[in-house]
């Protein structure tokens, strides 16, 4: 029988701009349950308790919003945003 390991993509995205070109990847598809778990995912690398708090919510109420089966509300997106030293910018299609 094969042994297998846990995966966590968190545990790999350990520079900035690792995370930023997940989340730019997420975007760019218009997916928004890849984006809600590209945000979770980004969040768990850089510590999923100091983000909620800095964004105003619960670490478990952000773990659900940020999963695949998640909706956000805008608040929360956009708190997640600041919480990751990001703004959230629109360009024409």
């Amino acid at each position: 029988m094969m042994k297998t390991m846990p995966f966590d993509p968190a545990d790999y995205l350990d520079t900035p701009e690792s995370q930023l070109e997940l989340l730019a990847d997420a975007a760019e598809t218009g997916d928004p349950k890849y984006l809600a778990i590209a945000l979770g995912t980004v969040a768990r690398a850089r510590g999923m308790a100091k983000v909620a708090n800095e964004a105003g919510v619960t670490r478990e109420a952000l773990y659900r919003a940020l999963s695949a089966d998640g909706d956000p509300r805008l608040t929360t997106l956009l708190g997640v945003a600041r919480a990751l030293g990001l703004k959230l910018s629109f360009k024409a299609a």
